[in-house]
């Protein structure tokens, strides 16, 4: 029971606070019930496609696959994979850290999971493609020619800033996911 109450504390505190500000303020505690069941209807839409695809990455691909596409023999294939695989993703960025974390677990580079996390969250085809309609087609591509290179830049000064123990860590994390 004690376990339970501190997994979910934070859930609980911010419950009490929307039900408080219910009787405080009602139309403001109103608002934000419904903005809590429009988020909780997203996530709920977005969370179990992924997890399905989770479940079929990780029966379907076999470690020492991922190890020789995106592991730390695969230079720039590797890389280009990753890149590729977080552009072509749909879904709101949240969606991306359990991917990033069986990609992990398959044993794929660290910076290759930085750049697959990096391109989900801005070189997203559907972004780009709304972005060249609303905001023009040389505003979109100056952002992704200049989101590119930092992209790569930030993976790679990431994961040379991190020592091996805090990388082991990390990957570490990634395997004790589905237990």
């Amino acid at each position: 029971m004690k376990k339970i109450l501190k997994r979910y504390l934070l859930f609980i505190i911010l419950l009490a606070f929307n039900i408080t500000l219910l009787f405080v303020y009602p139309d403001v505690g109103r608002n934000s019930f419904q903005l809590t069941w429009e988020n909780m209807l997203e996530m709920l839409s977005v969370v179990p496609p992924i997890f399905i695809l989770l479940g079929l990455l990780d029966v379907w691909v076999k470690r020492e696959t991922m190890i020789r596409i995106m592991g730390e023999g695969s230079r720039w294939k590797g890389v280009l994979v990753a890149f590729l695989l977080g552009s072509a993703a749909a879904g709101p960025l949240y969606a991306s850290f359990p991917v990033s974390g069986m990609l992990l677990k398959k044993g794929s580079k660290f910076s290759n999971v930085l750049i697959f996390t990096g391109a989900w969250s801005t070189t997203k085809i559907p972004l780009l493609l709304f972005e060249a309609s609303s905001m023009g087609f040389n505003f979109m591509l100056l952002r992704f020619v200049i989101d590119i290179p930092v992209i790569f830049l930030i993976a790679y000064i990431t994961e040379k800033l991190l020592r091996k123990k805090e990388i082991d860590a990390i990957y570490a994390l990634a395997e004790k996911m589905d237990r």
